[in-house]
């Protein structure tokens, strides 16, 4: 499936003349020319290999303004995917060779291509005969720049000429804004629409497509979804967690005030080698005390109820007197007890402080007497959480994520799921089990993984909300966004977990299925299920293997070999594989072909792109082979400069959910990214949930995917929209899904209107059964740059009836149907 290359036919074959309208047909053009490959030092290599071309070597012309044909995949993205020095030279079979210099250390990078415009899989060896220093200048522009020469026909020449204007105006389109609307559409007038649906070309559609993705990204867990209000409770954080930031560390979040008193981290004898560090309080004179303002402060409720815990042990065999305090900012104790800490040996001490008033407060720990103590998991749990849960969700969080009506919940990421390197992949079998034994880890997003919010509870909050679990594993190969390090097999990105270690990673995953399904007497894992608290198995049906990854020679082997053991050991699991991280390119080609090769079932594409493409990209999906896997859209959201979240964003992914309603059959998942970002503590923008610690603030963005998740189906009812204006750009704009809820019987009319005028539409449901004239129509309206949020209210229906679309609006009609 060259998807790339249909894309580009297509438009080449559609808008031959818009585009090339200035390209004179000229019949005296040379047989053959000079191809100048080089990567410009001005951007260290990071737009890739350019090309120029000449007919005597000495006038260089630019093919392709700044236009990269091919770009480094090692390192990290933006910092290191460098192309050093490139060389090009054409191989005996007719094919292309790039071999160009990494970085310092690293040696490499190769691939090939037969027509330099597709380019293969890359590789990266540490030594190469292919590399060649002879290098020419040449005056490219105003610029000097260095690189190879080649001979080749002109046809070679101006398919790249016109594969770079193709792409420019495809970039031109993908640009629109709803912001250029006031000189796009001058002078027109409201528009006319009648929508009809045909039922009798009504099909089947997945009852699966809307879900939510969850990676702890912004803060995501810890400080947030994860209900726990003590920071770093396990003296875990590292300085490695954040980049070697040597004030990120076992005491971080914590702070000793008053005097003749010490506070200390030891790692002898500690709860569980999972869990080192602990705390060493040493008091000489009681009056000092050990603080921790949480996350941003501890929010608490007037009159509600916390649960306290710790590890405590005292070394000298002397028991001692602690006062825990909830203090508010102004001084006042909001919350007081006492605990007395006797075993010499680690023991857990509860109790339970209620608010007095709402308050953003800290945590106080004082000694009482004189001596030392060693204090572990330190940890403040309100008891309201999501369904009463212990070592729950925070319910207001976690109730807007039900309130999306998720169908399923993937978990852990994103790149969390495969880490900054193999020792950074997320494993599972570190999340489960009693918290002290649980092993946190360095955040690929730049902060502290502590694992409460693990395994057991991402299947119970799917539970909880009626949604599919869909765990995703890494396909034995780290992040494709992880650095180099040394080219280290261990180390970056394109390295793999050793084949000697390869068996004990697949059962691992193995595991994990039997840990989900198990029975709870019969299997091991099952057995370790319920002895956690539940005993019935979670009935799992989906697994994720991989995420957006490099597919690479490294990466085929490992996902290969999972692929089969699972297909082997457990053919009831549906397996989803990756087609990289964008809609086209080489990734995509390649996984689409190994998807193809191996019969995976269903593929996980990603994209993030602007409101135009989605615009433009409406049938997408409609050219897919229905023969072909199936297509769970993992992540995707519509991006703006600024990357904010407003009424025109959310709008361009309205009017793509009616086309993913329509090829429902075919994409049998979708869920936005990212999902939760804590304000003040976010790496990526945009996302659907902003929040604080006391308010959640859904985004415009947020209440399309709730209406989408609450008003799904599982029957698509085609219909056809006419306008009384047949401009193709206004037809583009306005867009209709139809579908029914089996379990309900409802119907329900979705209508987006991207224009700047209104939509009169009437609605015609022929033979679509006996409908209830009250319906419920829920409106979002605004102008593109606002947030609005979505009105409710009940009007009057039936088989044929009228309704206004504002501008920039999206409707959905539920009707009750007898």
């Amino acid at each position: 499936m060259n998807k790339l290359l249909i894309i580009l036919g297509i438009l080449l074959g559609s808008v031959q003349q818009q585009v090339f309208a200035s390209v004179k047909e000229v019949t005296n053009v040379p047989d053959s020319v000079y191809l100048f490959a080089y990567a410009t030092v001005q951007d260290d290599g990071r737009s890739g290999l350019r090309f120029a071309w000449s007919a005597d070597q000495k006038s260089w012309f630019e093919i392709g303004k700044g236009h990269g044909y091919v770009r480094c995949d090692y390192g990290r993205w933006g910092s290191q995917k460098k192309m050093l020095d490139p060389c090009l030279k054409l191989k005996p079979n007719g094919e292309w060779l790039c071999t160009w210099k990494l970085n310092a250390e690293d040696g490499y990078g190769q691939v090939i291509s037969k027509n330099l415009l597709y380019w293969g899989r890359q590789s990266y060896p540490r030594t190469t005969p292919d590399f060649e220093r002879e290098r020419v200048g040449a005056l490219i522009g105003s610029e000097s720049q260095t690189g190879t020469v080649n001979k080749v026909e002109w046809s070679l020449v101006d398919g790249l000429i016109k594969s770079y204007e193709a792409t420019q105006y495809r970039n031109s389109i993908y640009d629109e804004r709803l912001l250029d609307d006031g000189s796009r559409f001058a002078g027109l007038k409201p528009v006319k629409a009648t929508v009809t649906a045909q039922p009798e070309q009504t099909k089947a559609i997945s009852d699966l497509l809307m879900g939510i993705f969850f990676e702890d990204i912004n803060y995501a867990a810890d400080g947030g979804l994860y209900a726990e209000l003590i920071q770093n409770r396990g003296f875990e954080y590292v300085p490695s967690d954040r980049g070697g930031d040597q004030n990120w560390n076992s005491t971080h979040s914590w702070a000793l005030k008053g005097e003749h008193a010490a506070f200390t981290i030891d790692t002898v004898a500690p709860i569980h080698p999972n869990n080192p560090h602990y705390a060493v309080l040493k008091v000489d004179q009681p009056g000092a005390v050990l603080t921790n303002a949480g996350f941003d402060g501890i929010a608490l409720k007037a009159g509600e109820k916390y649960d306290f815990s710790l590890f405590a042990r005292v070394r000298d065999g002397k028991a001692q007197k602690v006062r825990v305090r909830l203090v508010a900012a102004d001084g006042t104790v909001q919350g007081e007890t006492t605990l007395t800490v006797s075993s010499r040996s680690w023991k857990t001490y509860r109790s339970v402080l209620t608010a007095k008033t709402s308050a953003d407060a800290h945590l106080e720990l004082q000694m009482q007497n004189v001596g030392e103590l060693n204090l572990d998991m330190i940890s403040l749990f309100p008891q309201q959480t999501f369904k009463g849960r212990i070592n729950g969700l925070r319910p207001d969080l976690a109730q807007t994520l039900a309130d999306m009506h998720p169908r399923f919940i993937r978990f852990p990421g994103g790149c969390v799921a495969h880490g900054d390197g193999l020792e950074n992949i997320y494993r599972w079998k570190n999340t489960i089990g009693p918290l002290e034994t649980r092993k946190p880890a360095r955040n690929l997003w730049g902060y502290h993984q502590s694992m409460g919010l693990g395994y057991l509870e991402y299947f119970q909050f799917c539970e909880d909300v009626d949604a599919e679990p869909l765990p995703v594993l890494a396909a034995g190969v780290p992040c494709q966004n992880s650095g180099h390090n040394g080219h280290e097999l261990r180390g970056g990105q394109q390295g793999g977990i050793p084949m000697c270690e390869m068996d004990a990673y697949v059962q691992d995953i193995l595991d994990l299925i039997e840990w989900a399904n198990g029975d709870a007497k019969k299997t091991k894992w099952g057995k370790i299920r319920a002895e956690s608290g539940h005993p019935k198995p979670f009935n799992l049906k989906y697994i994720g293997i991989g995420n957006e990854d490099l597919i690479t020679d490294v990466f085929e082997e490992r996902f290969t070999m999972i692929f089969q053991a699972i297909k082997e050991k457990h053919p009831e699991i549906t397996v989803i594989g990756t087609v990289g991280p964008f809609f086209e390119g080489t990734d995509y080609e390649e996984g689409w072909k190994l998807a193809d090769k191996l019969g995976v079932p269903m593929v996980d594409e990603h994209y993030y792109l602007s409101p135009g493409w989605f615009l433009h990209n409406q049938d997408f999906y409609d050219k897919y082979d229905r023969k072909k896997a199936k297509v769970y859209l993992g992540e995707y959201a519509s991006h703006i400069p600024g990357r904010k979240v407003n009424l025109e964003t959310a709008l361009s992914e309205a009017i793509y959910l009616t086309s993913l309603e329509r090829n429902g059959d075919i994409v049998h998942m979708t869920s936005y990214a990212p999902l939760l970002a804590k304000e003040k503590h976010t790496q990526w923008n945009p996302d659907l949930i902003y929040f604080n610690n006391r308010e959640v603030k859904p985004t415009t963005g947020y209440y399309v995917q709730q209406l989408y998740g609450e008003h799904a189906g599982d029957r698509y009812i085609p219909s056809q929209i006419k306008l009384d204006n047949q401009d193709e750009r206004v037809k583009l704009r306005v867009a209709s899904s139809i579908v029914r809820d089996t379990k309900t019987g409802d119907l329900i009319v979705k209508l987006v209107n991207l224009l700047p005028v209104s939509v009169d539409t009437d609605i015609q449901l022929p033979a679509i059964g006996s409908i209830q004239t009250a319906a419920s129509r829920t409106l979002l309206t605004g102008t593109p740059e606002s947030t609005p949020v979505p009105v409710t209210d009940t009007i009057e229906v039936g088989e044929a009836f009228k309704q206004e679309l504002p501008a920039y609006s999206f409707t959905v009609i539920r009707i009750k149907t007898k």
